[in-house]
């Protein structure tokens, strides 16, 4: 009897091979943006999708997540270089130039647009890299509304009615008041400059603190639809009347400006206007054209309670709400950042789709401008992505 062994096949576990494509996540070095795009539990979700997330030493500090909770979540933690060399790089503020360096060719860049912030030196290494850049806030969906935008100004009016509660309430640098709710008590007054999503939710913060709350705006439609979102009665709105406006900025303690369509004028408003220690909000977004060009401007992502002196010579008027509540911005991104990745990124084959969602968000194409607000900056002429995209 034979007692040699006789070797069997073994049938081993075959899998197909997946194409890993790479998302850096490098800090911003902007000192006025401590909002983060990506928490943890995003990474891990991406990580699970055949997306490796590369994340720069440090770079979620800001929203108080340590390094090791990303490497929990399947995440490799890098050096910045690395970072920007990733297929698909995250990056919220406007690029700079020598960052721009760090990109790799054909890479594509995903941020917020900041039209003022960007320069022509890093547009023009964005182009000569032949780097896909795309705005989040100009994302629009199939009925016309932009995700990354809105939930950015709900963010913004939340935070800027938190803030301006909690500022009126400080006994020293403040008036130590509540914003309303107190019987017997003559509440705040609220006075809101538009009535889009920011002013909304500015408007429903005050709402709840019990506050009297005014809205004006001269799109007659979008302030009837504020008010009918917001419950009749609970707000007062008007047109932008010289009169009524002046007369409710007189008595306002806390003034939030939000966006207008059509933009309204209010560079004749007299800072002597507003009464002593009022709450100043700017929540438009654009340096170049302030909402109170007389008030000095401090950001609240290095503001200090001292800013808000009421004996203080010069008024002052807050400005980027919310990266005073960076952790609250970085759920709300990730929420819809797992959205938007699967539009885009196919792990299985490595490929990068721009449906048409996405390509109005894109502003520079196969080393062409394809925005003209970009193209302007750069000194160059803006080119239809649709042209590239078939040339492509």
């Amino acid at each position: 009897m034979n007692t040699t062994p006789t070797p069997l096949e073994l049938l081993a576990a075959i899998s197909a091979r997946r194409s890993t494509i790479t998302l850096g996540v490098p800090r911003s070095a902007s000192p006025g943006e401590r909002r983060f795009p990506l928490t943890p539990e995003c990474a891990a979700i991406l990580a699970s999708r055949g997306i490796q997330v590369l994340i720069e030493a440090g770079a979620a500090a800001c929203i108080h997540f340590p390094d090791e909770a990303y490497i929990r979540a399947g995440a490799r933690v890098v050096d910045r270089r690395t970072a920007f060399a990733a297929d698909i790089v995250l990056h919220l503020p406007a690029i700079s130039a020598n960052d721009a360096l760090l990109l790799r060719q054909g890479a594509m860049l995903i941020g917020l647009f900041h039209p003022e912030r960007q320069t022509p030196a890093a547009i023009a290494t964005l182009l000569r890299r032949h780097v896909i850049a795309l705005a989040l806030d100009l994302i629009t969906d199939s009925v016309g509304n932009r995700p990354f935008a809105d939930i950015l100004a709900e963010i913004d009016g939340r935070a800027a009615m938190a803030l301006a509660s909690s500022m009126l309430a400080d006994p020293i640098h403040g008036k130590g008041i509540l914003a309303g709710g107190i019987a017997g008590v003559v509440p705040c007054e609220v006075t809101i400059i538009g009535s889009g999503i920011a002013a909304q939710a500015a408007a429903r913060s005050a709402i709840g603190l019990g506050a009297t709350v005014r809205i004006f705006d001269n799109d007659t439609y979008r302030l009837r639809s504020a008010v009918n979102a917001l419950g009749a009665g609970a707000v007062i709105s008007s047109a932008i009347h010289p009169r009524v406006f002046t007369s409710a900025l007189r008595s306002a303690d806390i003034v939030i400006a939000t966006p207008i369509d059509p933009a309204t004028r209010r560079d004749d408003i007299d800072p002597e206007l507003l009464k002593r220690g009022v709450i100043t909000f700017d929540l438009c977004g654009n340096p170049a054209e302030p909402a109170f060009p007389g008030l000095r401007r401090v950001d609240l992502a290095s503001a200090t309670a001292a800013d808000n002196d009421p004996d203080a010579p010069v008024r002052t008027c807050y400005v980027n709400a919310g990266s005073a509540v960076p952790r609250t911005a970085a759920m709300a991104l990730s929420t819809s950042l797992l959205t938007l990745f699967d539009q885009i990124v196919n792990p299985d084959t490595g490929a990068v789709n721009l449906p048409e969602s996405i390509t109005c968000a894109v502003y520079t194409f196969m080393g062409r401008p394809v925005n003209r607000q970009i193209a302007d900056i750069a000194g160059l002429r803006a080119i239809d992505i649709n042209i590239l995209l078939n040339l492509s």
